[in-house]
């Protein structure tokens, strides 16, 4: 082999490893599907602290956050959620804005369904009335618990409620 040849070769390895560490590793997603149509989203920067849990600050002000990513919900239909295996591993748990869907949760389980009815319709304590939203943050929340402090990330679509 001639030096030159030995260069380029020497060369094009150390390019293909420059490229590879440049590489990030896909982050978890979840996925909302309804009807025909489906998004996918990630949690944001801010709502994802590399496999460390959130800080209490931080947890609630993603489950407060504006969502990027959005599906149209028409009355009456389901909505499917599913989750990649490594959140599903620790546990998750859905919320419609802040208030849990889920009652404890949902471990080794990266699928969901849930009625769209339960998600946008919320009852006033005080009169017992129920009020429908016309659309609502949907939050996947990477949990071992219920009560916020053991969350590692949080995943945000906007329900929008279709006709």
């Amino acid at each position: 082999m001639s030096i030159r040849r030995a260069a380029t070769t020497i060369g094009a390895l150390s390019l293909g490893l420059v490229v590879l560490t440049a590489c990030d590793k896909p982050t978890a997603m979840a996925t909302v599907t309804v009807g025909s149509k489906t998004v996918q989203a990630e949690a944001a920067d801010k709502c994802y602290s590399g496999g460390k849990k959130l800080p209490q600050a931080a947890f609630l002000a993603c489950l407060q956050g504006t969502p990027k990513h959005h599906i149209t919900v028409p009355v009456g239909d389901q909505v499917r959620i599913g989750v990649d295996p490594s959140i599903a591993k620790k546990g998750w748990l859905i919320a419609s804005g802040t208030t849990l869907v889920t009652p404890e949760p949902l471990k080794d389980k990266t699928y969901w369904s849930v009625d769209s009815e339960q998600l946008f319709n919320t009852q006033d304590q005080q009169t017992g009335g129920t009020t429908t939203a016309k659309q609502v943050t949907l939050n996947i929340v990477e949990s071992a618990d219920t009560s916020g402090e053991s969350s590692f990330r949080v995943i945000q679509i906007n329900l929008i409620r279709g006709q």
